[in-house]
């Protein structure tokens, strides 16, 4: 299963490296593709794992999803 976020606040590659860190550390969560340019993340993760779960991990990290 495959969620596509937009991901508001990220301004350089370290912000990519922590946004894709934050959503790989969720059990369930298979890849990220975090995009700086496109400010997206397109999340490969398993049926358990919600929009809600992924959006909680990304403003956690500090940044927002749209």
């Amino acid at each position: 299963m495959k969620t596509s976020l937009t991901i508001k606040g990220m301004t350089c590659e370290h912000c990519v490296k922590h946004v894709k860190e934050a959503l790989e550390a969720i059990n369930g969560v298979k890849s990220a593709k975090v995009k700086l340019k496109e400010k997206s993340a397109v999340v490969d993760h398993g049926d358990g794992v919600g929009f809600e779960t992924l959006k909680a991990a990304v403003v956690e990290a500090g940044y927002e999803v749209a």
